[in-house]
């Protein structure tokens, strides 16, 4: 195994400063920090990944964006007053 957590580290920090990306991270083991965003791999992983079985790296794009359609497009979320957020 080549590429520790420094490493991936190392590299995760130099391509976002080479995109002008700010990197902003949780504090362990606080989920509320960001809980729009746990919110949706909650239900992305109910939802797709924990579902389908992936016979492809093809396949499994093509499951994980149709889910990220429906989720955006079709499906109406509470805390948009029930709208979808590509209604907003």
């Amino acid at each position: 195994m080549c590429c520790g957590p420094e490493f991936v580290s190392r590299v995760l920090n130099r391509w976002a400063f080479e995109h002008g990306v700010t990197l902003d991270f949780s504090r362990p083991d606080k989920p509320t920090d960001n809980s729009l965003i746990e919110s949706c791999n909650g239900r992305l992983r109910d939802d797709c990944l924990d579902t389908h079985p992936f016979l492809s790296l093809e396949d499994a794009r093509a499951k994980i964006e149709a889910w990220r359609r429906d989720y955006n497009v079709s499906r109406p979320h509470s805390a948009l007053g029930h709208l979808t957020p590509f209604g907003v």
